[in-house]
C-alpha cells in the first residue's frame, strides 16, 4: 500500500491497512510521496499479490498508468493494481479498461475492498 506523488492525505490508506491486516493479509505500507518506482519494486521484492494506491491529488491518470507501465516492464503481471481516492467515473472507466483493477471512490465499505481483493488473489496467484 502506498501514497504516490506529492498527496499527503494519509488517514483513509492506514485505515485500510489495519483493516486489511485485520482481514490476515500481510500488508506493507509504504507510506506518503512514493514514485512508481519505488511502489513496483518494493512489490516485486516482497512478492505482493496486489499494490494498493491512494489518490487524492488529482494526478491518479499520470501515477496509476506509470505503476501499470511498469509492473508490465518488471513482469508482474499477476499482481492486482487497485486503489482509491477522488477519482471522476471517466477516468475510473478508463484506468479499468486498462488494465487497472477496481478503484474505489469514498465511502465505499471497507469489506467490499477486502473482499475484492481477496477474491482476486484466490482466482489469480493460487
Amino acid at each position: 500500500m502506498a501514497k504516490p506523488g506529492l498527496d499527503g492525505h494519509d488517514r483513509g490508506i492506514k485505515v485500510l491497512a489495519a483493516a486489511y491486516r485485520d482481514a490476515g493479509m500481510e500488508v506493507i505500507y509504504l507510506g506518503l510521496r512514493q514514485t512508481s518506482e519505488m511502489i513496483v519494486s518494493a512489490a516485486q521484492q516482497e512478492d505482493a499479490d496486489a499494490i494498493a494506491l491512494s489518490s487524492l491529488n488529482n494526478a491518479h491518470n499520470t501515477i496509476f498508468r506509470n505503476v501499470l507501465d511498469l509492473m508490465k516492464e518488471k513482469g508482474l503481471n499477476d499482481v492486482l493494481l487497485v486503489g482509491g481516492g477522488i477519482i471522476p467515473k471517466k477516468d475510473v472507466d478508463a484506468l479499468e479498461s486498462e488494465g487497472v483493477g477496481k478503484l474505489f471512490g469514498p465511502g465505499t465499505p471497507v469489506q467490499e475492498t477486502i473482499d475484492y481483493i481477496t477474491n482476486w488473489v484466490n482466482s489469480n496467484r493460487r
